[in-house]
């Protein structure tokens, strides 16, 4: 019988795995949990900046479920420190292995094998974020400490840094748009 941090999770990659292995042209189901909301959200993100490197696996015709342990094994090696940024970009890396992309772009995918990776894949990270990486899911406060993480606003650093290089842009355009008059004046 699982615990209920390992129903928890089973439930929130199921979530995302299932949402991520939906037939193409189908709309995205409603997240059924708060953390699944979450991990929606930060794996379209990460999705969005890093779309050279995850749009390689969109579809990946092989064993799904070998690379994907490669990449666990890879990610959530004792020799990294882990993160919730580690988990993420695990748990977005194995739905855009399901993930089929636009219907006319999709290769002719047998539904059962889709639905079958997406229980093996379910049941491979569930045992390693549960199993071997439990002490560090229950010391960050599990997936509620996972729902705090990602809504807790950026810290001061960042707007500092942000209004820093915004009145950098603004000076530079005056500057160019300034150059640029004195130019077209001498016209």
């Amino acid at each position: 019988m699982a615990d209920a941090l390992e129903e928890r999770t089973a439930r929130l990659l199921t979530d995302y795995l299932e949402c991520c292995a939906r037939e193409p042209g189908t709309p995205e189901p409603q997240p059924s949990t708060p953390e699944a909301a979450v991990l929606r959200c930060a794996a379209t993100q990460l999705q969005r900046v890093h779309w050279p490197f995850f749009s390689v696996y969109r579809g990946y015709p092989g064993n799904r479920i070998e690379l994907a342990a490669r990449v666990a094994e890879a990610v959530l090696s004792d020799g990294h420190d882990l993160s919730w940024g580690r988990v993420v970009t695990l748990v977005t890396f194995a739905g855009t292995l399901l993930d089929r992309g636009p219907p006319a772009t999709t290769q002719p995918i047998r539904r059962n094998e889709i639905a079958r990776d997406c229980q093996r894949l379910v049941a491979l990270l569930c045992a390693r974020l549960t199993g071997q990486h439990r002490a560090w899911l229950q010391a960050q406060g599990g997936w509620d400490g996972f729902c705090v993480f990602y809504r807790t606003p950026l810290p001061l650093t960042f707007w500092r840094r942000l209004l820093a290089r915004t009145f950098l842009s603004c000076f530079v355009a005056t500057a160019l748009l300034f150059a640029w008059t004195r130019v077209y004046r001498e016209l």
